[in-house]
């Protein structure tokens, strides 16, 4: 642990984004910058997973897809300094824009309430009907 401590660099954002190719390959995780050059051939996921990641804070992506303890304890080796996260951008979080009432089956309420009364009668006078021409005839 004494070594990460002997070799502790901040870099911002714009210097570690410089390093995003194959053959040099960047990584900020949980503030912390990791040259993952010489994982990228061995890593699971493929090479393209961690070159998508470069140049922001690669925190959620590492995250999301939950690593093991052996490759936590990996990074210790790939560990090259610390992020400047005044140089990281905040996040924005979404928020939709405000919509009034929707009535998902657009009838007006009134009409509803209209129609709750007037079927139920439109059906006992129906059977009505069909019971006193049916018992005439």
């Amino acid at each position: 642990m004494s070594s990460i401590g002997s070799k502790k660099k901040l870099y911002s954002l714009a210097e570690v984004s410089q390093h995003n190719t194959s053959k040099d390959c960047w990584l900020v995780i949980s503030g912390k910058v990791y040259d993952v050059t010489k994982f990228l051939e061995d890593h699971p996921g493929g090479d393209e997973v961690l070159l998508s990641a470069t140049g922001k804070d690669a925190t959620d992506d590492f995250e999301d897809v939950g690593h093991s303890t052996t490759a936590r304890a990996m990074m210790d080796e790939l560990y090259v300094g610390d992020i400047d996260t005044a140089t990281i951008p905040a996040k924005t979080s979404y928020t939709p824009p405000k919509q009034p009432h929707y009535n998902q089956d657009k009838t007006p309420e009134f009409i509803i309430k209209i129609l709750q009364f007037l079927v139920p009668l439109l059906i006992l006078g129906l059977a009505v009907g069909v019971r006193f021409y049916t018992k005439s005839a």
